[in-house]
């Protein structure tokens, strides 16, 4: 933890030092543009040259991804002024690191040529993530470039769903065959003369390229160099198909505490690996997605953005919010008589409406949560639902109960408080069934389950609550 917060301010400074270098540097330019002098021009010209040289040592001495990091931190025409200073042989690994919203803007910047010899720098796979942004002509003519095995690799990679293994996985292996001795393995490796990153095994396969197995490393260095590679390996290892869902994958990496893991094809052929660094990213951004979708914002956003661009991206569920606001000024309107009566009703009213909003919030985000880990199917649904029910009667009661109390220590009126316990109670179990029903419907219809269930809620809660506070009301009070 005290290494996390470490680096985390040693972020923050490198972000700061950037800043003030690019402060300085318009603050610098501005003198010398309103001096007198000869050779204004020159002058002017070579006070730019070096503010902008210690900049760009700057950056140099950064880890890519601490350069992205510090180009999202920027509004856009800093953010510009400081892409232009990073060397073109990063520029590759920085637009992988960079958020999607941000990649966009530095590739809108970047002409053809400058994309072009950015995605040469990577490896196949890794073109991959980047070639949906990347224009089609680009696209086009890196194919062109690449041997026909880095073409196929590549057209193979795009063609997987988003969120599949396929579209996460790399092509950089090490294979070996099992007919040999772990002594011919080290010398094959100190050949190598480096490993792919995170290479924790070896794949087994044969002659076909078929995997018959995995020979992790410790084995390797543990066991007697005489021995082959048959009576060592693993043939029990955990493979993946590129068709699978990332999400699957994802939670096996965390309950096996794996790595790397071979993906293999419908003939168990090896086709690639993959690793815990791009399922830590994929885990990363289903994180981030599944926040901005709980909020209704349709996807990541550059806090920097034009109004225009932020404004698409956040209209639609406003617009339901804005419909779902109506009905419930609607449903007070149907008891202004009501409140015109007991003036009470409409300072206790919010109160039920809030509470049941909150409840509801929280039991979705659990269903939503059970729903990612494959915790929920058809056989527990119903104990599930119970259960829920369950807590949203309790919390009613007890919660109710307190309320009552508090509105007939107010406005000494009993019956007013058994009104606030009995609308809390029937609230927060409509809160538990639409908690539990909204994103289990969603999830039916084929739809993603975070997306918008906090807006619904809330709107179910809102106008189900002053339903029924102000329903309850009028029965007994009025």
């Amino acid at each position: 933890m005290a290494e996390n917060e470490q680096s985390k301010e040693s972020l923050q400074q490198s972000l700061q030092q950037v800043i003030n270098l690019l402060n300085k540097h318009r603050l610098v330019e501005e003198l010398v543009h309103k001096q007198d002098m000869p050779k204004h021009s020159l002058v002017e010209l070579l006070v730019h040259k070096q503010n902008l040289a210690e900049l760009q040592k700057k950056l140099d001495e950064l880890h890519p991804a601490d350069v992205a990091y510090i180009l999202e931190a920027l509004p856009i025409e800093e953010r510009l002024q400081v892409w232009d200073l990073v060397k073109a042989e990063r520029d590759g690994e920085i637009l992988l690191e960079v958020s999607d919203a941000v990649r966009q803007t530095l590739i809108a910047d970047m002409d053809s040529d400058e994309l072009l010899a950015a995605a040469e720098q990577l490896d196949t796979d890794e073109i991959a993530d980047l070639a949906p942004d990347l224009p089609q002509d680009v696209l086009q003519e890196l194919l062109v470039t690449l041997d026909f095995q880095n073409r196929q690799r590549l057209q193979s990679a795009m063609s997987y769903p988003e969120y599949s293994v396929g579209a996460l996985m790399d092509f950089d292996i090490v294979t070996i065959r099992e007919d040999i001795t772990l002594e011919v393995v080290l010398r094959y490796l100190r050949r190598i003369g480096k490993l792919p990153d995170h290479t924790d095994k070896l794949f087994v396969v044969d002659r076909e390229s078929r995997l018959r197995g995995v020979l992790p490393l410790k084995r390797l260095v543990v066991n007697d160099p005489e021995a082959s590679v048959e009576e060592v390996m693993a043939d029990d290892a955990v493979v993946f198909h590129p068709e699978e869902e990332a999400s699957d994958a994802s939670q096996a990496f965390e309950r096996y505490d794996l790595v790397t893991a071979p993906v293999v094809d419908d003939n168990n052929k090896l086709v690639g690996r993959l690793t815990v660094d791009a399922v830590m990213d994929f885990i990363r951004e289903e994180s981030e997605s599944e926040v901005l979708s709980l909020a209704g914002l349709r996807e990541e956003e550059d806090i920097f953005a034009s109004v225009w661009k932020s404004l698409q991206n956040r209209w639609t569920w406003l617009a339901i919010n804005l419909i779902t606001a109506f009905i419930a000024s609607r449903v007070i309107g149907l008891f202004e008589g009501s409140i015109e009566k007991i003036v009470a009703l409409a300072a206790l009213m919010p109160i039920v409406a809030g509470i049941g909003g909150n409840s509801g919030n929280q039991t979705t985000t659990m269903i939503v949560r059970g729903l990612a880990l494959g915790q929920i199917s058809t056989h527990n649904m119903k104990n599930l639902f119970m259960k829920e029910i369950g807590v949203g009667l309790l919390n009613g009661l007890v919660w109710g109960s307190v309320l009552g109390l508090a509105a007939f220590a107010l406005y000494h009126n009993a019956a007013l408080g058994l009104v606030m316990t009995g609308a809390m109670t029937l609230n927060l179990l409509l809160a538990a069934v639409m908690g539990v029903g909204i994103p289990l419907v969603m999830t039916r219809l084929g739809r993603d389950p975070a997306v918008g269930s906090s807006v619904m809620i809330t709107a179910v809660t809102d106008s189900g609550g002053f339903f029924i506070f102000l329903g309850l009301a009028t029965l007994f009070l009025i």
